[in-house]
């Protein structure tokens, strides 16, 4: 039994030094500074430059397509034209010596 417990403690401290902990680095505080009364106030300063001219902008995009527009009025009627010229009378005809037959068309019933 006492050799159980000092093989205990020994084991103990074994395990316990095995750990690595990191050093704790202490940093200096710097002093925070604080600020006075305030001053009097500066004389105004002068007037800057005029800025340069800005570049052109870009041309637009192209605008959309118009409406049709309105039907126009009617034209006025034109005038009448000239005469046409008159053909020449035509020959007389034979005289005739053709029978011509008409048959009545049949009835259904």
């Amino acid at each position: 039994m006492k050799h159980s417990a000092l093989l205990t403690v020994l084991l103990a401290t074994l395990i316990l030094s095995a750990c690595d902990r990191a050093p704790v680095v202490v940093a200096p505080t710097t002093p925070v500074a604080v600020p006075g009364p305030a001053g009097p106030q500066g004389a105004t300063g002068s007037t800057g430059s005029t800025g340069s001219t800005g570049s052109t902008g870009s041309t637009g995009s192209m605008g959309s397509t118009g409406s049709t527009g309105a039907t126009g009025s009617t034209g006025t009627t034109g005038m009448q034209g000239n005469d046409g010229v008159q053909g020449n009378t035509g020959s007389t005809g034979r005289p005739g010596d053709t029978s011509i037959i008409v048959v009545p068309p049949a009835t259904r019933n």
